[in-house]
């Protein structure tokens, strides 16, 4: 028995040995990526992005929004998961960028991606909304140009109160919003956190001299940093110096 039980411990060590060693059959383990696009964002944009993950040994893929997301947000949750099922995994882990953080939030909340999705990581995600919508109607340019993304995105759209009516971050998904000071089209840029036991992290609360647009969120050495920590379940410590 105490050989036995001597054995097992062994073999545990090697095991671990071998998956230090051999960090790519560790990344073997992770979870899929799907990148999902923003308002307007053709997939060839987030290429970079993906590289990065792929560079990491991240399996990716890039969704690029029906229509490049100027429809309903609902419909592109729709389709979203559609995507998802058709890649025939048993979960992914999603980043949405900007608006596609909400396609990818409604499809976890309200059409069963909750049971697909390990990690939702968001980046400069409007999740409760943005002035910058709602000052073209101030502008007597009409709702949104009649854009129905655009008009959800809207601080206090019908769309965004059903959203956020109730649990923020619904099922065992893991959830990490990220956000930026200097964020161009998301304001006030709080609006991209989420509640109920979300972490919430802003580039410049760790790194102050940061300067990190909305579009620069899937470019910026620091972002990548805490995405790659949120997909990898570490501790959130970015690095302020990465490029």
């Amino acid at each position: 028995m105490l050989l036995r039980r001597s054995l097992a411990v062994l073999a545990a060590v090697v095991v671990g040995l071998v998956l230090v060693a051999n960090p790519a059959h560790a990344a073997s383990t992770r979870n899929p990526v799907v990148v999902v696009a923003g308002l307007s964002g053709p997939a060839f944009a987030y290429e970079p992005f993906a590289a990065r993950l792929r560079a990491d040994g991240f399996q990716v893929y890039i969704y690029e929004l029906p229509g490049l997301g100027f429809g309903d947000i609902a419909v592109s949750a729709q389709a979203l998961g559609a995507y998802v099922n058709g890649l025939g995994v048993a979960k992914v882990d999603v980043v949405g960028h900007s608006e596609g953080g909400l396609v990818s939030r409604y499809w976890i909340k309200n059409l069963g991606g909750a049971a697909k999705v390990g990690r939702y990581v968001s980046l400069g995600t409007p999740q409760y909304g943005t002035y910058v919508a709602n000052i073209i109607a101030f502008l007597g340019l009409g709702s949104c140009l009649g854009i129905p993304a655009c008009q959800q995105m809207s601080i206090g759209s019908s769309f965004l109160n059903q959203l956020n009516a109730g649990d923020d971050t619904p099922g065992s998904v893991r959830y990490t919003a990220v956000r930026t000071f200097e964020d161009e089209l998301v304001r006030p840029v709080d609006n991209a956190e989420l509640t109920d036991g979300a972490t919430n992290v802003l580039v410049q609360g760790a790194c102050p001299l940061r300067v990190v647009g909305h579009l620069g969120l899937v470019l910026d050495g620091t972002v990548y940093s805490i995405v790659r920590q949120a997909l990898t379940g570490s501790a959130i410590s970015p690095n302020c110096l990465a490029v």
